[in-house]
């Protein structure tokens, strides 16, 4: 014997108008935590990293400091590449092992 049908109990309008107020109010939580992170960006750049100073330097002693600057950057740049090439040697030798392992089911 078949059920009857059940009538909801909230109106398509209601469901609606929910359904955007539940959504404002994800956006809203999400645009402050957005924000939140991007202070606490700027707070620790602000402790890890001392301002520029580069009044007073005379020409040589700013090419001095480039050069340093430069040498650094190159650095962080030789390791950030030594780290992507190794996460992705990883996931190449495990594509291998997949691929070469027989599969068991």
């Amino acid at each position: 014997m078949p059920e009857p049908e059940r009538k909801s109990k909230i109106t398509a309008s209601r469901k609606l108008m929910l359904k955007s107020l539940m959504l404002a109010k994800a956006k809203e939580c999400w645009e402050q935590e957005h924000e939140e992170k991007e202070a606490e960006k700027a707070r620790y750049l602000a402790e890890r990293i001392p301002t520029l100073q580069t009044r007073g330097l005379s020409l040589s002693a700013l090419q001095d400091l480039c050069r340093e600057l430069h040498a650094k950057v190159e650095v962080v740049d030789e390791e950030r590449y030594d780290i992507e090439a190794m996460s992705g040697m990883e996931g190449r030798k495990k594509m291998f092992d997949a691929a070469k392992s027989p599969t068991t089911q």
